[in-house]
């Protein structure tokens, strides 16, 4: 079987890649698309409600993003290093992404900010990232606050005035280098009035790595190899969606990494099982959901694995009119842009 690439791709405006958060979050807009028939309907997103019925199941992420950009300087030169926090493997040893990776060999050291905090790459790991061991005294999340920016994907240029608005208002669990972006148009007051309705709101963890920006190399998509991210589902999450199905209830998931975890712990059956681990999952058309019914996510990049993912639930042709349709409305894309509902 052949998956090409290119059958992903759609012209976008560069003038349609939101580079700010509205001031609202829930005043985004929101099409609808009908995976059967792929209609599509416009609506402003704190109209979600109107789509979701009592026993339905709202399953969310809950990571939080940690400020994972530094900026080093070089102790023997004086150069300025970005260094982007990927993965923290034991201690203080963390995967990163440096640039420029050629002024970042083994055994070289930087100090950030005030000196409070110095670092030493110890060793180098596949595609060039390295493993880098920070020291410093008192508190790690507080030092990493102060000195750390959000790590804003490559293609919003603005900088952003409040770390709070690359944040869930639910983020709870540190450890993303990049926001499950769906949920970002949640308000806690949305969610009380989903609940009232007799929705369950679910929270399930992954961590968001950086590879959901890796642009797919491979023109025969199957050969694509997807990054590994960390998951957690608790018992009481795996419960919530296992009586949602029995009741005849849909599950409904914010972000396509809430749709990755739940699919990646359910059984043949359906089952939603509780446990943690790194999942590798690779939805694409072709792909039978086990578990997911419905869909809350952004608009996505041309060719990108989560525009597959998306295409797998809807169909291919019914995403790329409904992209087609946001486009000519102009809607707002990626991270900061507007939402779509698939159900």
């Amino acid at each position: 079987m052949e998956l090409l690439k290119s059958d992903f791709y759609f012209d976008l405006p560069q003038e349609l890649i939101a580079q700010d958060p509205l001031e609202d979050r829930s005043s985004s807009r929101l099409l609808h698309l009908n995976k059967e028939t792929g209609e599509v309907s416009h609506h402003i997103f704190k109209e979600v409600p109107n789509f979701l019925k009592p026993g339905d199941c709202l399953v969310l992420n809950n990571t939080k993003v940690i400020p994972a950009r530094l900026y080093g300087t070089k102790i023997e030169t004086g150069a300025v290093v970005e260094f982007l926090l990927l993965k923290r493997l034991e201690g203080d040893v963390w995967e990163t992404l440096v640039k420029p990776g050629k002024k970042a060999r083994e055994g070289m050291r930087f100090t950030f900010g005030d000196g409070s905090l110095q670092a030493e790459i110890v060793g180098i790991a596949e595609e060039g990232k390295r493993l880098v061991h920070f020291e410093y005294e008192g508190i790690w999340e507080e030092l990493l606050d102060r000195l750390g920016e959000m790590p804003l994907p490559p293609y919003i240029t603005h900088k952003l005035q409040d770390k709070n608005r690359y944040q869930t208002v639910y983020a709870k669990y540190e450890g993303s280098a990049a926001a499950p972006t769906a949920g970002l148009h949640f308000t806690n007051e949305l969610l009380d009035d989903i609940r009232k309705m007799g929705v369950d709101v679910v929270f399930v963890t992954l961590h968001v790595g950086l590879g959901t920006f890796r642009p797919v190399k491979e023109e025969n998509v199957l050969n694509h190899h997807m990054h590994s991210e960390y998951y957690e589902v608790s018992e009481e999450a795996a419960n919530a969606i296992n009586a949602c199905k029995e009741r005849g209830g849909r599950v409904i998931c914010v972000g396509t990494t809430s749709c990755r975890t739940i699919e990646s712990v359910a059984d043949e059956n359906g089952r939603v099982q509780a446990k943690c681990g790194n999942t590798e999952i690779f939805i694409y058309p072709g792909y039978e959901f086990k578990v997911l019914d419905g869909l809350i996510t952004n608009f996505h990049l041309p060719e990108s694995t989560l525009i597959m993912l998306v295409s797998a639930l809807a169909g291919r042709e019914h995403v790329l009119a409904a992209y087609e349709e946001a486009i000519k409305e102009r809607y707002r894309f990626f991270s900061f842009g507007d939402a779509m509902i698939i159900i």
